[in-house]
């Protein structure tokens, strides 16, 4: 084979000769914008389809449950067979069970989620009515254990192998292993309670004192809001440091950290611009799955401190069980879950181009 006969071999692929560096054999992708909005699309449809499985799965879930609403709102009442008959047809109950999961079904789409049964209020006003309790504690806690998470676990990575690395590791997995129900009670027999010469330092449950108005009415909410707070933060803080302290040692090997080094960059400057960025993709994903967990808050952290939240309300309901409270509060959380899921989904790409190719 003659030099004449393999051009292409001899002289290399065409390059334009006003770039140059690693781009330059690439050029511009066509169809790139095309490209994502089919990946975008994608992802929607996907996240439809998963709300409408949430949708039909949060109604017959439900009514696996043994109990009689009617009977249990009507408990230690008399009353007739006519009465319990006419309770029924007011909510519903009556009907066959493939009307109802029409009826319900085709509510929803329009955003009505049903009539509490023991509150006799729309589903929805409860909602709206306990959502920003549980945004003000599970925002907080967020925020907290994300920030604390990312740091403890840059450093830790930055560290590794050394005493600093195995004790963030160790305490990291411990308080991620205990249950938050159980960190809570003991937080409450220790700090509010008291315990020998421990005095009860915080309230035992709930959200206010009642009574108080302006500055004092937001020192005493955040009084109330501290051993919550610090339940959440010590359970879930693990997660993301573990996450984080992961993806940065899969990144400390690159070439391109050695080379940063070599230009004489300081270690700092190197984790902080270089390292921690390319390392945060798999962190990004766990801070928008735990950003959709925020609407759900934790069920048996607000019911173990009676905090007036989703968690709560969503505790109460299923004791009765009020079916349509139940079922609108669990669509609540999975949607939450499933649109932080698609945003996170969606905006990847533009955090790094290589994916959705």
């Amino acid at each position: 084979m003659t030099a004449e006969a393999t051009p292409a071999l001899v002289e290399g692929p065409a390059v334009d000769p006003g770039k140059s560096g690693p781009a330059a054999g690439r050029g511009p992708r066509a169809g790139t914008g095309t490209a994502y909005l089919r990946y975008a699309a994608g992802k929607l449809a996907g996240a439809a389809v998963s709300l409408l499985a949430v949708l039909v799965t949060s109604f017959f879930l439900f009514r696996l449950i043994p109990g009689d609403p009617v009977k249990f709102m009507t408990a230690g009442r008399p009353v007739s067979a006519q009465q319990l008959a006419a309770y029924r047809r007011e909510f519903g109950l009556d009907l066959p069970m493939w009307r109802q999961f029409t009826d319900y079904c085709g509510k929803a789409l329009t955003g009505d989620l049903g009539t509490s049964y023991q509150f006799r209020t729309p589903v929805i006003d409860k909602i709206t009515e306990a959502l920003p309790n549980t945004l003000l504690l599970t925002g907080t806690a967020f925020v907290l254990y994300t920030a604390l998470g990312v740091l403890l676990g840059t450093r830790s990575a930055w560290r590794h192998g050394k005493l600093g690395d195995r004790v963030n590791t160790g305490l990291a997995l411990t308080l991620y292993s205990i249950p938050a129900f159980w960190l809570g009670l003991l937080l409450i027999i220790v700090l509010s309670v008291g315990v020998g010469p421990v005095p009860g330092l915080f309230p035992t449950g709930g959200m206010e004192s009642g009574g108080k108005g302006g500055l004092a009415y937001a020192a005493d909410v955040a009084h109330h809001l501290v051993l919550p707070v610090v339940t959440l933060v010590a359970v879930e803080y693990g997660q993301t440091l573990l996450v984080t302290r992961s993806a940065l040692l899969d990144e400390m090997g690159s070439d391109y950290l050695t080379t940063a080094r070599a230009k004489g960059l300081r270690d700092d400057l190197v984790r902080r611009r270089h390292a921690v960025p390319n390392a945060l993709l798999p962190t990004v994903t766990l801070i928008f799955v735990n950003l959709g967990r925020t609407v759900a808050g934790v069920i048996l952290v607000e019911t173990v401190f009676s905090w007036p939240g989703l968690g709560g309300l969503f505790y109460q309901a299923l004791s009765v069980p009020d079916l349509p409270l139940v079922q609108g509060l669990f669509f609540v959380f999975a949607a939450a879950v499933i649109l932080m899921n698609t945003l996170a989904d969606v905006l990847y790409p533009l955090l790094d181009p290589r994916v959705g190719r």
